[in-house]
This record gives C-alpha cells, sequence and structure tokens, in this order.
C-alpha cells in the first residue's frame, strides 16, 4: 500500500516561523540588460498585493511588472519579479514592513509566468515526539526513495473546498460569469479536480496490484496486464499507453515497454495525468481506460501534468530538546508543500 501508514502526531501552523519557501529561477541572470530583477521578500501578503503595494509606492505600473510564479499568503515566500530598469532609484527608496527587496540583478528579458524551475521550502514541525521524529524519518526516507503523488494541494480549490464545483456549473451551462479571468479560474480548477479524482484511481489500482497473480486473474485482469505490473518495482503502477515525460519536464511519449519502468524507478521519467480540454495529447491502450472516465468536453485549453514528483530531501533535523523537526526539501513548480506535509501526517487518504 502506497505511504498507508497510521496518523504521525505533530504540529504544523503555516506562518512565517514555520514555512518559507524560495524560488529557484529557471536560468541564471545575465547581468546586464533593461531589467531589474529583484529578489523579494514578503510576509502575510499575496502575489497580488505586494505587487500592488510596490505600484503604488513607486509609480511602476502593473503591466510593465514580471513574475514567475504566484505565492500564497500564509509563510515567508522569496520570490523574483522584474521593473523596468529606469526605475530603479524608486526601487532603492521603497520601504514596506511587510516586503523587503533583499537582492538585485539585471536581464535582458522581463520575468514571465513559467519562467521557473522550481522552489525550496523550509517546514517546521512542532510538538514532536522522540517516536514520532523515527516515523518521519521512516516516511521521507521512503519519500526520497520513491517520490509521492503531485496532487493539487486544498488551496487550488478555494476557502470551502468547493470553487471546482462552480467551474463544472460553468461548463455545463448552469452558470455564467462575466469576468473572464475568474471564469479561466473556476474551470481550471474544475480540471484539477478532475485530476486528483484520476490520479487517486490510479492509487487505488496500484495497491490493488499487491494481489497475488492468481487473485487478480480471478478479479478479471489479463495475465499480459499482470505481468507487465508485477515486473515493476515502483510502487506506483504504471500501465501500457500511459504518457510519460522526461523528469521534471520534458517532451511526451507513451510507455511501451518495461524497461521504460526501470527508469521511472530512476527518476529519469515520470507518468503524467490529463487536464481535460482543448488540443491535450491523450493516453491509449489500458491506461486511457481509466483515463477518459475523468475527460470532460471542458472548453478550454487542455494539458498534462506530472502525476508523480520525486522532492528532493535537502536536510532534516529533529531538535529533540524543544520537539521540532526541520525539513528542507525543493520540489518543481506547480508541486505543494501542503501535500508534502500532508501525507507525513496521515499518509494518502484515498476518497
Amino acid at each position: 500500500m502506497i505511504y498507508s501508514h497510521a496518523p504521525i502526531n505533530f504540529h504544523f501552523n503555516k506562518n512565517s516561523e514555520n514555512f518559507v519557501v524560495e524560488e529557484i529561477p529557471l536560468y541564471p541572470f545575465a547581468h546586464t540588460g533593461e531589467w531589474l530583477m529583484l529578489k523579494v521578500r514578503k510576509k502575510g501578503l499575496t502575489t497580488d498585493e505586494m505587487l500592488k503595494r510596490i505600484s503604488s509606492a513607486t509609480g511602476i505600473k502593473l503591466k510593465e511588472m514580471g513574475y514567475a510564479g504566484l505565492k500564497d499568503k500564509e509563510g515567508m515566500t522569496i520570490q523574483w519579479i522584474s521593473v523596468p530598469r529606469k526605475y530603479r532609484d524608486e526601487i532603492n527608496k521603497f520601504q514596506d514592513k511587510q516586503i523587503k527587496i533583499v537582492e538585485q540583478d539585471l536581464h535582458r528579458n522581463k520575468l514571465k509566468i513559467g519562467h521557473l524551475k522550481g522552489n525550496k521550502f523550509f517546514v517546521r514541525l512542532k510538538k514532536v515526539l522522540p517516536v514520532d521524529a523515527k516515523k518521519l524519518d521512516s516516511v521521507l526516507k521512503e519519500i526520497k526513495k520513491y517520490g509521492i503523488p503531485n496532487f493539487f494541494g486544498y488551496q487550488r480549490f478555494g476557502k470551502f473546498g468547493n470553487n471546482w464545483e462552480e467551474g463544472k456549473a460553468i461548463i455545463e451551462g448552469d452558470k455564467f460569469v462575466k469576468n473572464r479571468k475568474l471564469e479561466k479560474f473556476l474551470i481550471s480548477a474544475y480540471q484539477s479536480k478532475l485530476f486528483n479524482d484520476w490520479l487517486n484511481e490510479r492509487i487505488k489500482l496500484s495497491n490493488i496490484f499487491d494481489l497475488s497473480e492468481k487473485e487478480l486473474q480471478f478479479a478479471g485482469y489479463d495475465k499480459e496486464l499482470i505481468k507487465f505490473v508485477k515486473a515493476q518495482k515502483h510502487p506506483f503502477k504504471l500501465l501500457p499507453g500511459d504518457v510519460m515525460s522526461h523528469y521534471p519536464m520534458g517532451k511526451f511519449f507513451y510507455l511501451e515497454n518495461v524497461e521504460d519502468t526501470e527508469r521511472f524507478l530512476n527518476k529519469d521519467i515520470t507518468v503524467t495525468g490529463l487536464l481535460p480540454g482543448k488540443k491535450a495529447l491523450r493516453a491509449k491502450d489500458n491506461a486511457r481506460e481509466i483515463e477518459e472516465k475523468y475527460d470532460e468536453l471542458i472548453p478550454a485549453k487542455g494539458d498534462r501534468r506530472a502525476a508523480w514528483i520525486f522532492p528532493e530531501i535537502l536536510e532534516k533535523n529533529y531538535l529533540k530538546d524543544y520537539a521540532q523537526y526541520e525539513i528542507v526539501f525543493t520540489l518543481p513548480k506547480g508541486s505543494y508543500a501542503t501535500v508534502l506535509i500532508d501525507i507525513l501526517k496521515n499518509g494518502i487518504k484515498l476518497s
């Protein structure tokens, strides 16, 4: 069973003391050019709120500002933004209690969404007893070896976890939203929900394949499929026709042989899941049989997303005298640290 351990006791509060995230840029800056690159540390503000404060204080128009990714309000976040170089004097005068510019550089291009390799996280867990610290050590060892499912985190679905329902209503013609940006956001939340549901089913299937060959045959699974899956050493089982990509990002290709499952185990490639919509590549064969249940007609651009990721655990430290457990790790862009924390605490809870 994939990460089916009993709950581990600890307390986590997502604030600036216990949660720090820092962007890892996609490329090194050129140290020359007409764009001023600013490394910004913020607390208690979303990226949009931070940009508006800088704009209001300096006179830089929002459309002149660039950023690679959006960061939440909770915790301390460190990210890069870009502004035209001509505003350097205004930037040097900028002061705000919740925003600090900690570094400057120059580059030839404006930052755009997606110009991001990943994120580095610091997480502090509290009220950790020695017995639970040992359990955390064990689960982190497994995560380092096998990776984790790349679920969309709770943040994706709004305060009450149900904004995907509005997206579904828009698609089905039961709701009209005048604001195109909001409409796009709500529809994408529904795409994310379908992805999570598909991934949930694939993990269930992987657990089913822990049964013996005889039991699987009795349950109706094909002998060749059983042989294909049983040859795999990774706990998340790949299926013929899965759409794979080089890790962490790369061209898509179909899984067709057992040898490629070894590449998945070695973290060279990963399996992808469908964000249903226009122009997205679909799986085939056995993989498609499951995917098509979550492939709805959605009037938006579709895509594929890595379904399994491999966090790099850089440091872990148990402070016994303080009953605190600290972890430093990196994730590829678009992945959620809260998903990793949930897996540590509760394992994977399948619906």
